[in-house]
């Protein structure tokens, strides 16, 4: 093959390759499944939180859980928060600790649309700081520094009944 039919051949093949790419089923947690846990980290599940619980009490006064929250602590001391509904998906992360979590695995599919945003954000303000992404059908809040990061993301149209995004923390 002459390197002229290989140059016009390139461009094509990287967009058949993007494209079989994108069609694999993302490993994330957000709109999805909880994420399997790491071996270098400990997972624990929690029972909604109080306000969850009396905004979810039915008509016998008992609470209904509409959620619960899955918790994985890393060996690097950062904490990841699942909140996952009663259909098993997620509908919101939070997170806190010495690093960043890989945000590219737990926002899954929502990722590009975040990065963009975070774009957009900093072509009006450039520098560094907290970033604040609101968008009709995805939040992220993040922010820290190094040694200390936090943050938070949820699905606003998938929040489970009395439930803010408040609840993400």
């Amino acid at each position: 093959m002459s390197n002229r039919l290989l140059r016009a051949a390139l461009p094509a093949a990287l967009v058949l390759c993007a494209v079989a790419g994108a069609t694999q089923p993302a490993q994330a947690a957000l709109g999805g499944s909880p994420m399997p846990t790491p071996s270098d980290a400990t997972t624990t599940t929690l029972a909604p939180t109080a306000h969850a619980q009396s905004s979810a009490q039915g008509a016998s006064g008992t609470a209904a859980a509409s959620y619960t929250v899955r918790s994985t602590t890393y060996s690097s001391g950062t904490r990841v928060r699942e909140y996952v509904g009663a259909d098993g998906n997620v509908f919101g992360i939070a997170w806190n600790g010495p690093r960043m979590p890989d945000l590219q695995s737990l926002l899954g599919n929502y990722f590009p649309q975040y990065a963009s945003g975070v774009q957009a954000l900093k072509a009006v303000r450039p520098g560094r700081g907290p970033v604040a992404v609101e968008q009709s059908d995805l939040v992220v809040h993040s922010g820290g520094h190094m040694g200390s990061f936090f943050g938070q993301a949820w699905l606003p149209g998938a929040l489970p009944a009395g439930t803010t995004g408040n609840d993400i923390k």
